[in-house]
């Protein structure tokens, strides 16, 4: 039996507008090994949570990082 674990990956970004939102949303909705998502862009640091069990968070800073956003793990 294979366990999974589940990781809530915590990254720092610039997605700050509803336009940034959308540029970002069909990527994270489609891509097959985020479970779920989301940008808290009322905090200062535009908070991206990602919950998934096979991503690292430098695969995510990568896919943000080449839409055109700044993106860093928050610990």
């Amino acid at each position: 039996m294979t366990t999974t674990i589940t990781q809530i990956l915590i990254f720092k970004t610039n997605i700050q507008t509803v336009l940034d939102k959308h540029r970002v949303q069909h990527l994270l909705d489609t891509h097959t090994d985020i479970d779920q998502w989301n940008i808290d862009q009322q905090d200062v640091d535009c908070v991206l949570r990602i919950i998934s069990d096979t991503l690292t968070p430098e695969q995510i800073i990568t896919l943000i990082s080449n839409s055109g956003f700044t993106c860093s793990e928050l610990e």
